[in-house]
C-alpha cells in the first residue's frame, strides 16, 4: 500500500499575496524541494524558501490571496511513500515505525508504536500497551536494539 506521508503542515498565511508558512516534518527545505505536487497533486508548489526559523515559506499555484492561504491553515502536505528517497542502513521514516508491534528483547509482546516525537535530543517512540497505558523510549541502540518493517524490539527495562 502506498500510503501518504506528511512532510509539512501549513501553519498560516504569510503576507497578502497567498504565500503560506510551513512547519516542516522533514529535514529542512531541501527535502521538500524535490517534490512539485502534494496531496495527490491537488497542490502544486510554485516557490519555496527557508524562513530562517526552522520552517519555510511556500507559494502554491492554486493559492492566489491571503484569504485562500488562511483557509489552508492546518492542511498537511503529503506525498506517496513510494516517492520518498531510499534509506541508508540505520535510517527510518517515522511513518514506517508508527503502528508497528513492539516486543521485548526476550520476545514478549509489549504493545504498539503510536507516535514518534523529537524534542531536540533525538527521536522518542511512544508505545501503547494493551491496557491503554503508554510509555516513551528513546530511539537509541541501547533502548531499541532492533527494528524491522514488521516489529520494534525494545529493551524490557524500558517497558516497566
Amino acid at each position: 500500500m502506498d500510503r501518504p506521508v506528511t512532510l509539512a503542515v501549513i501553519t498560516g498565511a504569510h503576507g497578502v499575496t497567498g504565500e503560506v508558512r510551513l512547519k516542516l516534518f522533514s529535514e529542512g527545505v531541501a527535502s521538500l524541494k524535490r517534490f512539485r505536487a502534494f496531496n495527490d497533486s491537488a497542490m502544486t508548489l510554485a516557490k519555496l524558501r527557508d524562513d530562517g526559523k526552522g520552517g519555510a515559506i511556500a507559494r502554491f499555484a492554486e493559492v492566489t490571496d491571503r484569504n485562500a492561504a488562511e483557509a489552508l491553515r492546518g492542511t498537511e502536505l503529503t506525498v506517496p511513500r513510494s516517492e520518498l528517497p531510499p534509506l541508508e542502513e540505520g535510517e527510518y521514516y517515522h511513518a514506517d515505525l508508527i503502528g508497528l508491534p513492539a516486543v521485548s528483547d526476550v520476545g514478549e509482546p509489549i504493545g504498539k508504536v503510536i507516535a514518534v516525537e523529537n524534542f531536540g535530543a533525538g527521536d522518542v517512540l511512544e508505545v501503547e500497551k494493551p491496557d491503554g497505558k503508554r510509555f516513551m523510549v528513546p530511539m537509541t541502540p541501547q533502548a531499541v536494539p532492533e527494528w524491522t518493517d514488521l516489529r520494534i524490539v525494545i529493551d524490557a527495562a524500558w517497558a516497566d
